[in-house]
C-alpha cells in the first residue's frame, strides 16, 4: 500500500478549473489529477487556520472548539504515528511550512519516519542581519500597504532562480524521494507547501500569464483586515496569487510525472487538498482568520485518486477530519487501536459507493468566533450571545500557541498563574489538562485573538450557498435557523465540545 497525499498551504477553491468557476488560475496538472480521481464537491476545513487544520488533519478530530493555534497534544495519536506502530508504514514528510519549528507547531513531526523542512517562507526568522544597533528595526517602504518584516525581505532577497523557492524544493525533493523509492511499499508521503500562501513570491514569469498593463506598486502580502487596495491593486493581488499557485501546478507536476512514469497509479492513493482558502476583496475582505467563516476560506478543495475507483464526483458532506480514518482503513488499521474516539469518517465507502454519505452536516470555524455548520445547502454562522465571548476556556497539555508561550510574562503573565486550573478537565480526556480562562490569555497575533465579540463576528448569519454561493443575501427565515441550531448543537455535541462552547453562543 502506498500514499502520496500533497498539501498546499492556502489554496482558493474558486481558482480551480475542476469546481466550474470562471476566474481561475492556470493549473493543468491539476486539471489532469482531476480527471484521474473522484473530486469532493462538498468538502470542508474543519478548524483554521494552518496548524489547527494539520491538527484535524492528523488526529481525526476537530481541534477549534477546545484551544487556537497550538502544539500537538501528547494524547493525540496521529496518522504518522499510528500508521508507523500498527502496520509497520514508512512515513517521510517533505515540507516548507516553518510553523513546524517554532512555539505553538511543537510534535506536528513526531510520528514521522523521516522528514525536512526547508526554510525561507514569509517571515520565517532564518536569515535577517543584524544593524549597527543590534536588532534591525522593521522599516517597510514609504508608501507600503500590506504586512511587512525585515525576516521576510531578507528571505525574498535570497530568491534568484525558481529552484532557491521554499516549494520548489519541496516539491522536487518530494518528487527525487518518490523516484528513488517507487519499487517500495507501504510508505506514506506527506508532500507539503506552503505556496500559494501570501507573500506572493513568484518569478516574473508567472506572473507575466496573468498580467502586463499593472502599473502600480508591486504589493505581495495583503494584511489581515479589510481591504485598503484600490481596485486595480486588488485585482493584482488575485493574479499574484494565481500566479503562484500556478508555479505550485508547475511542481505538482513533477511528482505525477514520477507517478506515470512508473506506473504507480495501480497500487497508490494520491490525494490533494488545502487547509483552508483566503479572502482576496470578497465580502470587502482580506485575508483569514478575523471574520466570519464565509466559503472562500472554509469550503476547500479535494481530489482522491483510488487504484481501481473510476473517475466521478462526490457530493457527500466531507471534511479534512476523514483524511485520517481514511487512510487507516486503506492501511487495514482497525479502529480499536484508537485510545480517544475521532470525528472523522473513512470516505472509501463513498468512493466505492456503498454509502451516499458519511455525516449529515459538518461544523467548522476558528477558536472563539463564530461556529459554523453546512448541511451543503445552507451555512449557518452562530455568534457569541454577548459582547464579552465569555465564557470561554483554552485547554491544553503543551501550553503554547502561535509564537507565544502561555505563561513568563509572555501569553499570560505571572500574576494570573493562580488561575490556571490542571486536571480532567474535558469530557472524553482522562488524560490531564490545563484549563486557561480565556481572560487571562494575551495572544499578539491581532486576527486571531478572542479577548471579546469581533465587529466581525458578531451576528448570526444564515446562508443558502446552493443559490447564494457568494454569501451575499443573509436570509432572515426563525423556524428554518431554529432547525439549523438544532443540528449545530447536535453536531457540537457529537465533536465534544466543551460545556462552555453552548453558553458562549447561547444555545
Amino acid at each position: 500500500m502506498k500514499t502520496v497525499f500533497i498539501l498546499c498551504d492556502t489554496v482558493n477553491r474558486r481558482m480551480l478549473e475542476m469546481y466550474g468557476n470562471q476566474d481561475t488560475a492556470i493549473t493543468p496538472n491539476l486539471s489532469r489529477l482531476a480527471k484521474q480521481g473522484v473530486v469532493f464537491d462538498n468538502h470542508w476545513c474543519g478548524s483554521a487556520p494552518c496548524m489547527p487544520a494539520r491538527k484535524d488533519l492528523m488526529t481525526g478530530r476537530m481541534d477549534f472548539l477546545e484551544k487556537p493555534w497550538g502544539a500537538m497534544e501528547p494524547f493525540n495519536q496521529t496518522l504518522q504515528d499510528i500508521l508507523a506502530k500498527e502496520v509497520n508504514v514508512h512515513s517521510m514528510m517533505f515540507s516548507d511550512h516553518s510553523h513546524y519549528l517554532i512555539p505553538g507547531g511543537e510534535n506536528y513531526l513526531k510520528g514521522f519516519t523521516a522528514w525536512e523542512v526547508f526554510r525561507g517562507q514569509e517571515g520565517d526568522p532564518w536569515c535577517v542581519k543584524p544593524d549597527k544597533t543590534g536588532m534591525r528595526p522593521e522599516c517597510p517602504p514609504p508608501g507600503y500597504k500590506g504586512v511587512y518584516s525585515e525576516s521576510e525581505q531578507a528571505n525574498r532577497d535570497r530568491l534568484k532562480t525558481e529552484c532557491d523557492y521554499p516549494s520548489v524544493k519541496s516539491m522536487y525533493h518530494a518528487s527525487e524521494w518518490l523516484e528513488e523509492n517507487h519499487e517500495a511499499d507501504n510508505f506514506f508521503l506527506w508532500v507539503e507547501t506552503f505556496d500559494p500562501h501570501e507573500p506572493y513570491d513568484v518569478p516574473k514569469h508567472y506572473l507575466d500569464m496573468y498580467e502586463k498593463d499593472y502599473r502600480g506598486a508591486d504589493y505581495t502580502h495583503p494584511d489581515y483586515q479589510p481591504n485598503i487596495f484600490t481596485q486595480e491593486e486588488t485585482e493584482h493581488l488575485r493574479n499574484c496569487h494565481k500566479a503562484l499557485l500556478t508555479m505550485t501546478d508547475r511542481h505538482i507536476g513533477d511528482i505525477l510525472t514520477v507517478l506515470d512514469k512508473h506506473d504507480m497509479w495501480k497500487d497508490t492513493m494520491v490525494i490533494f487538498t488545502t487547509d483552508h482558502g483566503f479572502h482576496l476583496g470578497e465580502h470587502g475582505l482580506m485575508a483569514k482568520n478575523y471574520m466570519a467563516p464565509y466559503n472562500e476560506v472554509f469550503h476547500i478543495p479535494l481530489i482522491v485518486c483510488h487504484p481501481g475507483i473510476k473517475p466521478g464526483r462526490c457530493k457527500a458532506v466531507t471534511q479534512n477530519i476523514d483524511i485520517m480514518p481514511t487512510l487507516m482503513e486503506y492501511y487495514g488499521v482497525p479502529e480499536n487501536v484508537l485510545q480517544y474516539p475521532i470525528h472523522g469518517k473513512s470516505i472509501l465507502p463513498l468512493l466505492r459507493n456503498e454509502m451516499k454519505a458519511v455525516r449529515e452536516g459538518a461544523i467548522f470555524g476558528y477558536y472563539g468566533k463564530q461556529v459554523g455548520y453546512t448541511d451543503g445547502k445552507y451555512t449557518y454562522f452562530r455568534a457569541a450571545k454577548n459582547e464579552t465571548n465569555r465564557p470561554l476556556c483554552l485547554y491544553t497539555a503543551v501550553p503554547s500557541i502561535l509564537r507565544q508561550y502561555l505563561g513568563a510574562n509572555d501569553a499570560v503573565y505571572t500574576v494570573d498563574y493562580e488561575n490556571i486550573e490542571m486536571g480532567r478537565s474535558l469530557s472524553w480526556l482522562d488524560y490531564p489538562v490545563y484549563c486557561f480562562p480565556a481572560d487571562i490569555i494575551h495572544f499578539s497575533n491581532a486576527s486571531q485573538e478572542f479577548s471579546k465579540r469581533s465587529p466581525f463576528n458578531a451576528e448570526n448569519l444564515l446562508f443558502h450557498i446552493k443559490e447564494d454561493y457568494l454569501q451575499q443575501n443573509q436570509l432572515q427565515d426563525k423556524e428554518l435557523e431554529e432547525k439549523l441550531i438544532a443540528k449545530l448543537r447536535a453536531c457540537m455535541i457529537a465533536h465534544d465540545s466543551p460545556r462552555e462552547q453552548f453558553e458562549r453562543l447561547g444555545i
